[in-house]
């Protein structure tokens, strides 16, 4: 797999790729993640996989195409909600720390607890005694999970405003992903300077040596998608482990038992 140029983030990418050459490359990356995910569960690995951004930046996506060939015993997609009056009196980061890994397991994080140096920054929702002490104290938690064993990815999706402004729009066109604004996106189109100024403070305290954000040039979907899972296998070194050869047992006799009537059960209209 060839290695892609660096693009400037800030422009749009107007590159193209061909559907079938996307499905076909899309489909060596997942046999790829399925040979990953065997070897975590071999060597009882812990991985967490951040993945952060702007707002209709394709993070979704890309998480879909990871997860959708895997064992979601295995890897598991965290999308937390608003926190309850009782998580909003507990240590910031203590309902992060439930959803962490058990041996053998891949957790994607969709959104994570850099909400607080994101959209609570930007729209008030913490303190800034409460954001100081996040930017403080989260580099040194990140240290702690990695002195743990933990692989930790922090992914950082990169749009345009021209691309989020076009796929704002696609959204209210489509009534298929009219839920994917919520309020709080169209909020954030009035700000999009207070975000870039929130993401480039955090990136002065946590772009660190042990726990690097890996920025992903999304205006291309699809390219972002190849890039961002050719990179997640790259970081986790990982060994083809051998096929289990698996034959099927023959049915059992039905040894005289007779089954109802099909017309004793209820089916559904087969309307197409």
């Amino acid at each position: 797999m060839s290695d892609h140029k660096y693009i400037e983030p800030e422009k749009r990418d107007k590159r193209k790729i061909k559907n079938k050459i996307y499905e076909e490359e899309l489909l060596k990356l997942q046999i790829e993640l399925v040979k990953l995910q065997k070897w975590i569960k071999h060597e009882g690995l812990r991985v967490v996989v951040i993945f952060e951004g702007r707002d209709a930046a394709g993070k979704g996506g890309v998480i879909k195409r990871i997860s959708q060939s895997l064992n979601p015993r295995i890897c598991k997609v965290v999308a937390l909600g608003t926190p309850t009056e009782r998580e909003k009196t507990q240590w910031y980061f203590q309902r992060y720390v439930n959803s962490l890994p058990a041996a053998g397991e891949m957790i994607l994080f969709d959104r994570s607890w850099y909400n607080r140096a994101g959209v609570e920054r930007v729209m008030g929702f913490c303190t800034d005694d409460e954001y100081q002490e996040f930017m403080r104290s989260c580099p040194e938690f990140e240290r702690m999970l990695i002195r743990s064993g933990i692989i930790l990815i922090k992914y950082w999706f990169s749009v345009s405003d021209e691309e989020q402004e076009d796929r704002f729009q696609a959204r209210l066109d489509d009534p298929t992903k009219r839920w994917k604004l919520s309020p709080m996106d169209i909020a954030s189109r009035e700000k999009w300077i207070d975000y870039s100024k929130a993401k480039d403070e955090m990136f002065k305290y946590t772009d660190t040596k042990q726990s690097p954000w890996f920025v992903v040039p999304a205006d291309n979907k699809k390219l972002a998608r190849l890039n961002c899972i050719h990179h997640l296998l790259s970081l986790i070194p990982y060994n083809e482990l051998p096929i289990e050869k698996l034959k099927l047992p023959p049915r059992q006799d039905s040894q005289g038992y007779i089954r109802p009537p099909f017309t004793d059960q209820t089916f559904i209209p087969e309307v197409y």
